[in-house]
C-alpha cells in the first residue's frame, strides 16, 4: 500500500460512513445520472476541487477552473490524464494539432512552472504539439527556467495578428488558459478565431464563487432526490454579502448579521445530527484564488473587531483585485491528518473533461482543523490517492480507501457539473 494516505481521525463518522455506503449502494444510479447530465451540459476542459472531510459531512469548499498542481499528481495515473485530454480535445476541437498553453504571469513560482510543464507534457503525450505562452509585458524573448525536478520550462511571448495569436512561427489550433484572469480579460485574447478553453468568461474577472455555489446547491438537491439523502451532508451552506469595504468599515453590520444567521443555521443542522462541535463560517473574497482574502469566524462580533492588519488582508486578492463582495460559507472541519506530526490535510481532486484523473492531499503542519490550508507553509502529498477515485471496492467496508476516494470523486464531479452549468448560462 502506498504511504501517505491520511487517517480519518474522528469518532463522528457515522453519517459519513452511511453516506459512503449509500453512494456505493446507488453507484449504478449515480453514474447513470452523471452520464445524463454530461449529455445535457458538457464538462469544462479541466478543474480541481478542494474538499473537506469532517467525518459527519463531506463537501467542496473551492472549485478551480484553471488548476495548477499537475506535478503533484500520482505519476502512475498519467495515462488517465492523457486519455482524458484526448477525449476533451476530440470534443472541443477535434481538428487540433497544436496547443498553446497560456500561463500565469508569476515566473518566480517554480512549483507553478513544474505544474504547467507537466501539463504541457501531458498534451504532447496525448498527441498534440504543445508550447507555453506568457502574457507578461516585459517578456520579449524566449525564457528557459530550470526547475528543481531537472526539467526546463520554456516560456515564450505571445503575439497577435488579426484574430490569431502566435508564439513566433507557432500557430496553435487550440488555446488553453491556465491563467485565471484575476487581473482582467487581456485584450490580446479577446475575439480570437482560435478555440479558447476555458472561455474568458470563466476567469475571475467575470465569475463569482457565490454563483458557483448556488449552482452547486441546485445540483446536490437534484442528486439528493434521486438517491434519497440530505443534501446538507454534501453541500456547504453559503450566501453572498455585497458592498463590503473592509478598509472603510462599510458593510460590516450587514456582514456580521449574515455571519450570525449562518452560524445559527449550522447549529440547527448540528443539533439535528447530534454533532457536538462549534459551528464556524468562512468569509472569503467572492472572486479570486490562492487562498487570499479569507478568514475563519466563530462569532459575529469578530467582524466588528477586525484590526487594521486583518482588514488590509481581507481587502485585496490576487493581482490587486479589490474585495468588495464576499462569500459567507459554512465552515467544514477537516478531520484527516497525516504523518507522525498529525498534520491537518484536505483532499484535492483533479478532473479533465468529466473524468477523475487523480488527486493529492494539501497538508499544513501549522494550521488547525477549521482553518484554510491554502496558505504559505502548505505542502502536498503526491502519492495520496493509492488508486483512482472511480474504482470503489464494494467487497470492502465503506471507510476503506477506495470507497472514501470514490465518494471524493462523486462530490468533485458534482462541483464540476455545477461549474459546467455556470459556464453554460
Amino acid at each position: 500500500m502506498i504511504s501517505g494516505v491520511p487517517n480519518l481521525t474522528t469518532a463522528l463518522k457515522g453519517p459519513l460512513l452511511q453516506l459512503e455506503d449509500h453512494l456505493l449502494t446507488h453507484q449504478t444510479h449515480v453514474e447513470a445520472w452523471f452520464r445524463e447530465q454530461w449529455l445535457l451540459t458538457p464538462a469544462p476542459f479541466y478543474a480541481s476541487v478542494d474538499l473537506r472531510n469532517a467525518g459527519f459531512k463531506l463537501a467542496p469548499v473551492d472549485t478551480n477552473l484553471f488548476p495548477a498542481g499537475f506535478n503533484n499528481l500520482n505519476h502512475a495515473f498519467m495515462p488517465l490524464c492523457i486519455q482524458a485530454v484526448q477525449a476533451a480535445v476530440e470534443r472541443t476541437c477535434p481538428q487540433a494539432r497544436r496547443a498553446l498553453i497560456v500561463a500565469e504571469n508569476h515566473t518566480r513560482n517554480l512549483f507553478y512552472l513544474e505544474s504547467i510543464e507537466t501539463l504541457r507534457q501531458i498534451f504532447e503525450q496525448a498527441g498534440l504539439e504543445a508550447r507555453i505562452g506568457s502574457l507578461r509585458e516585459d517578456l520579449t524573448e524566449v525564457m528557459d527556467v530550470a526547475l528543481p525536478s531537472g526539467k526546463t520550462c520554456r516560456l515564450e511571448p505571445i503575439t497577435r495578428v488579426d484574430k490569431r495569436i502566435f508564439l513566433d512561427d507557432f500557430s496553435p489550433c487550440l488555446v488553453l488558459l491556465n491563467n485565471d484572469l484575476s487581473g482582467g480579460r487581456p485584450e490580446i485574447l479577446e475575439d480570437l478565431e482560435q478555440q479558447v478553453i476555458p472561455p474568458l468568461s470563466a476567469g475571475w474577472s467575470d465569475r463569482k464563487k457565490s454563483d458557483h455555489f448556488t449552482h452547486y446547491h441546485h445540483v446536490t438537491e437534484e442528486l439528493a432526490k434521486q438517491i434519497d439523502i440530505d443534501p446538507w451532508l454534501i453541500s456547504p451552506l453559503s450566501l453572498q454579502c455585497g458592498e463590503v469595504n473592509f478598509m472603510e468599515r462599510d458593510g460590516g453590520e450587514c456582514l456580521a448579521n449574515n455571519v450570525e444567521n449562518m452560524l445559527a443555521s449550522i447549529q440547527a443542522k448540528y443539533d439535528e445530527y447530534g454533532i457536538d462541535k462549534e459551528p464556524f463560517v468562512v468569509v472569503k473574497a467572492d472572486s479570486g484564488t490562492y487562498g487570499m482574502g479569507i478568514m475563519t469566524v466563530k462569532h459575529a462580533d469578530e467582524i466588528a473587531s477586525l484590526n487594521r492588519k486583518q482588514r488590509t488582508k481581507m481587502s485585496s486578492a490576487k493581482e490587486g483585485l479589490v474585495v468588495d463582495n464576499v462569500l459567507v460559507q459554512e465552515g467544514v472541519y477537516t478531520f484527516e491528518t497525516i504523518g507522525e506530526e498529525m498534520a491537518v490535510a484536505e483532499p484535492v481532486v483533479y478532473m479533465m473533461d468529466h473524468f477523475v484523473v487523480g488527486g493529492f492531499y494539501r497538508v499544513h503542519t501549522a494550521r488547525g482543523i477549521n482553518e484554510n490550508l491554502n496558505a504559505p507553509g502548505m505542502h502536498f502529498e503526491p502519492l495520496a490517492f493509492a488508486q483512482p477515485c472511480n474504482t470503489p471496492d464494494k467487497q470492502n467496508v465503506p471507510d476503506s480507501e477506495p470507497n472514501r476516494f470514490y465518494a471524493y470523486g462523486v462530490i468533485a464531479r458534482l462541483a464540476l457539473l455545477a461549474a459546467a452549468r455556470e459556464l453554460a448560462e
